[in-house]
């Protein structure tokens, strides 16, 4: 799947190889499970597992779960789900808290050697010691502990006998350093709660950023790719790997974070909307997540092709949505079949046409891959087409549809020509009265004769009712604020609409996808039943991408 394109971290791993630095590529994918993923978590999967097989070399999962104040199992369920979806099997799935005691012996270690000490500064306390990028830090009042104290009331911490927030142990570097990360980092806090994997057995939880590095050490990471807010954390991921006599000693690059225009992109801003029921949940096909994004009916190929064609550089990157609308338009256009659907019924009668009688008509299901094969539609006096497929005002002669006096082929059908519009009581539109030419089955038989353009249909007799779900982006603005995100969310992001199917889809199953002639690519969504079929559309026919 990794194209041959070249990018700065292939580079790093080629040369890596070639001269003997490792012997293989061990990547790893280190999700907190706090939150569904998104579109921009599919970018560090689809890297660490697409750059580790190029080089017949293997990634990991492991779950990030040093914090249990957010975490909880139903995270860890679905993001294996997605990776699963996605197509990528890790090399091993393992728990951040699976190494809690060996982690814990390596802040034991640093004790020992002088290089962490116990400090019962609160956070707002620790934040006004660190100072900021002008102002050099303070020495915490209980730096200068000795070892002998540091190792009984880090003891004390881990067996319970503080409260939360009362101390934490914080490694001793520089509180000078412009570097505010190498300040005296805390690196071990009290939590007082249950944990999702080792329940009330710790009550002292290590930091991501010593938890990490050595956690990649201890699996044997080779390459540790993370987004590019952790640059300024490198120097003490690299500190933490030479300080704690670790056997294997990774290495941390960082790329930039991909943004797409009228998106969410943060998992705390999700949460909100759907704690707020703003949405219908993570899965509303409005969403960003990739459970969101497989309901709207976009596939896990067109996904990855995404991501690798935005590449990878040092600097974040914002692209547009229609971008990643062309991929699956690219990925389902030979392997979705394509049935008809009418999304704005208007009824039609053929006049000249028996009564009682049910035609039968073949089609293909893909004209462009006949190996999908073909279906049987049925053709009757009574059919539905669309209603932007009519004009009732004399149309001008670019109108290429049925307006009255025109004649129109039905696809895969007949001719038909507008004779009568048949209103309602209000003045709305109730029926056309059309003719239809036998001569012209299937567009042959006709001769010279031009109809003024095609246009699909469904027939009555066996059209199956049918919800489409319309959608547009959720947010109003290209570039999504924080400040005011709910105010700018777009009215017009949902729209149901009532019409029919051909009878071919009334045994169709979530996830099936199609391509509606005319009107777009769809997927069958979870709640569809036999009596009430429901499609949720995933991208229109046409796009302005790369125009």
């Amino acid at each position: 799947m990794m194209n041959e394109t070249s990018n700065f971290i292939k580079t790093i791993m080629q040369k890596e190889l070639e001269t003997g630095v490792v012997d293989h590529i061990l990547t790893r994918f280190p999700p907190e499970p706090n939150a569904y993923l998104h579109i921009g978590h599919a970018r560090a999967i689809v890297t660490n597992f697409e750059l580790a097989k190029h080089f017949n070399g293997e990634t990991n999962l492991r779950f990030d779960d040093t914090n249990p104040v957010k975490e909880d199992a139903e995270y860890v369920d679905a993001i294996r789900k997605d990776l699963e979806w996605l197509g990528y099997t890790p090399r091993i799935v393992v728990y951040g808290s699976s190494y809690f005691e060996k982690t814990y012996e390596k802040a034991i270690l640093l004790i020992k050697k002088g290089l962490a000490f116990v400090c019962d500064l609160t956070q707002e306390e620790i934040s006004e010691y660190r100072g900021d990028d002008k102002t050099p830090g303070k020495d915490s009042p209980y730096r200068n502990r000795s070892i002998e104290e540091n190792l009984k009331l880090f003891e004390e911490m881990r067996d319970g006998k503080y409260p939360n927030g009362s101390k934490t142990l914080r490694a001793k570097i520089d509180m000078a350093s412009p570097n505010i990360n190498m300040r005296d980092p805390v690196i071990y806090r009290i939590i007082h709660i249950n944990h999702h994997q080792t329940g009330d057995k710790w009550c002292i939880y290590p930091m991501y950023d010593f938890a990490h590095p050595l956690q990649d050490s201890f699996e044997g990471i080779t390459h540790s790719l993370c987004s590019l807010e952790y640059e300024d954390h490198r120097p003490l991921y690299d500190w933490v790997i030479n300080n704690c006599e670790v056997e294997h000693k990774p290495r941390q690059i960082e790329f930039g974070r991909l943004g797409i225009t009228n998106m969410i992109m943060s998992k705390r801003y999700l949460k909100q909307l759907v704690d707020e029921n703003l949405v219908t949940g993570y899965d509303d096909p409005r969403m960003p997540t990739l459970v969101g994004l497989k309901r709207r009916g976009f596939t896990p190929n067109s996904i990855k092709e995404f991501i690798l064609s935005t590449g990878l550089s040092k600097i974040n990157s914002t692209v547009d949505y229609e971008m990643l609308e062309h991929f699956v338009r690219d990925d389902l256009k030979l392997k979705a079949s394509r049935p008809m659907a009418v999304l704005h019924p208007l009824k039609v009668v053929i006049t000249n046409y028996p009564e009682g009688k049910v035609e039968e008509l073949t089609a293909l299901n893909n004209n462009e891959n006949e190996e999908l094969g073909s279906r049987t539609l049925t053709f009757s006096r009574n059919i539905y087409i669309d209603q932007e497929d009519f004009i009732e005002e004399k149309p001008n002669k670019h109108w290429k549809r049925l307006s009255v006096g025109l004649e129109v082929r039905l696809m895969h059908a007949y001719f038909i020509k507008c004779e009568e519009v048949i209103y309602n009581e209000d003045g709305s539109i109730k029926e056309l009265h059309c003719t239809y030419d036998p001569a012209t089955k299937s567009g042959t038989g006709f001769n010279e004769r031009k109809p003024n353009g095609t246009i699909h249909f469904v027939d009555a007799a066996t059209a199956v009712p049918a919800q489409f779900n319309i959608f547009e982006p959720l947010m109003l603005d290209a570039k999504v604020s924080s400040d005011n995100f709910k105010e700018r969310m777009n009215p017009n992001s949902w729209v149901k609409l009532n019409g029919f199917v051909e009878r071919s889809l009334i045994d169709t199953k979530p996830l099936d996808h199609y391509q509606f002639v005319r009107c777009g690519y769809y997927v069958t969504d979870y709640d569809s039943s036999k009596e009430k079929l429901v499609f949720n559309q995933t991208v229109s026919l046409k796009s302005s991408f790369g125009k």
